[in-house]
C-alpha cells in the first residue's frame, strides 16, 4: 500500500453514499461536505446526471467553492460534469452510435425474455437509453430499494445476463450495475476509465486517489478501480459508508494535514 498522501477522494453512489435511487442521507450530505472542505470528491455511478442531480446535488447545499471541488461522473464516467462558476456543466460524453445504442436494446431484451429475467411487474422502464450508455433495470428505474435487493440477492441473474449479452455485443462493454441492473457502454469504458480521465481533469495522480464502493468484488462494477491500482476501501451499504468517513478516512486526513 502506497504511502503518498490522500489529494481525492471517490465514491460509487447507490448502495455506497445513498440506498438505490435515494437521495443521500442526512449524515452522509454532512460528511461530504466536511470531505469537500478538505479535498476535492468524485462521484462516479451509472445513473444519469438528472439521477445525480436529485441524489447528491439537491441535498448538499454546496458553497461556490465546495462546487469546485466537485466531480461527477455520471453513467460510469462516460459523461463528465464540472462546476463552472454558475452551473454544473458537461466537459465530456462517449455517446454510442444509433447503431450500437439499437442493438445494445435489442440483445438485452431477447436475452432478457430468453432467459426468463423479462418481469410483468415493474416500476417505470426496464431499458433506457442514457446516450453513453444503455441500462436494463429488471423492476423498472423507479422500483422499490426492497424489492430490488430480494430480486437478485446472490447477482447471479444479472450475471447470467451480462454473460448472455456480452456474446452479442464482442465491440461493447457489458457489466453488471447496481442490484437489478446491466449497463452497456463503448468497449473499454468502465469505472477505471473515468479515474484515469481525473488525473488530468483534477491534476491528482492515481497514487493519490482513494475510492469508496460496494461492488469491489470479482465481476463488481466498481472492481476496474481496484485492478487500476487504486486505493479502494469497500463498505456494505451507506451505514458503512457513514462509519468509515466518521471514524477512519476523514481523521486521517486531518493527521494528513
Amino acid at each position: 500500500m502506497t504511502d503518498a498522501p490522500i489529494r481525492l477522494v471517490a465514491f460509487d453512489l447507490d448502495d455506497t453514499l445513498a440506498p438505490s435511487k435515494s437521495p443521500l442521507p442526512d449524515p452522509v450530505a454532512d460528511l461530504l461536505r466536511r470531505l469537500l472542505a478538505r479535498v476535492p470528491v468524485c462521484v462516479i455511478s451509472g445513473g444519469q446526471y438528472a439521477q445525480f442531480r436529485h441524489q447528491v446535488l439537491d441535498r448538499l447545499e454546496l458553497t461556490p467553492e465546495l462546487a469546485a471541488r466537485l466531480h461527477l461522473m455520471p453513467t460510469c464516467g462516460t459523461q463528465y460534469y464540472r462546476w463552472d462558476g454558475t452551473e454544473f456543466a458537461q466537459v465530456y460524453a462517449e455517446t454510442l452510435t444509433e447503431a450500437e445504442r439499437d442493438a445494445a436494446l435489442a440483445a438485452l431484451e431477447e436475452q432478457a425474455r430468453a432467459l426468463g429475467l423479462w418481469e410483468t411487474q415493474t416500476w417505470g422502464p426496464v431499458l433506457e437509453d442514457r446516450g453513453s450508455q444503455i441500462t436494463f433495470s429488471a423492476l423498472g428505474q423507479a422500483a422499490p430499494v426492497d424489492a430490488k435487493a430480494a430480486w437478485d440477492p446472490t447477482g447471479a441473474r444479472k450475471g447470467a445476463l451480462r454473460d448472455a449479452v456480452a456474446v452479442l455485443l464482442p465491440d461493447l462493454e457489458v457489466r453488471s450495475g447496481g442490484s437489478t441492473s446491466v449497463d452497456i457502454t463503448r468497449k473499454g469504458i468502465d469505472k477505471a476509465y473515468g479515474m484515469r480521465a481525473l488525473v488530468d481533469l483534477a491534476g491528482v495522480p492515481l497514487a493519490e486517489m482513494f475510492f469508496v464502493g460496494d461492488r469491489l468484488d470479482e465481476g463488481g462494477n466498481d472492481r476496474p478501480v481496484l485492478d487500476l491500482g487504486v486505493r479502494c476501501h469497500a463498505v456494505d451499504g451507506w451505514e458503512d459508508t457513514v462509519a468509515y468517513l466518521r471514524d477512519e478516512l476523514l481523521p486521517l486526513l486531518d493527521a494528513q494535514g
